[in-house]
């Protein structure tokens, strides 16, 4: 889960595994898979890196074929 703030200033916990789009308009929307839009406080570089913290976090960055590596080390 990745934590961010909505323009009312209520913080809120969004799973980062259905995130499929991150936009600003200039406000920052998050597209789930399912089309449910979120707007935050926080820039689109904030919540990259948040989602890359949480994918890391959670192994997904461990797999060397994700990260675009060919052999393992």
């Amino acid at each position: 889960m990745i934590n961010l703030t909505r323009l009312n200033g209520k913080e809120f916990s969004l799973n980062a595994l259905y995130i499929e789009t991150v936009e600003a308009f200039p406000d920052t929307t998050i597209t789930l898979t399912n089309g449910h839009k979120y707007v935050a406080l926080e820039s689109r570089e904030e919540v990259h890196a948040q989602i890359y913290q949480f994918y890391k976090d959670i192994h997904i960055l461990a797999n060397p074929h994700i990260r675009g590596e060919d052999h393992e080390e």
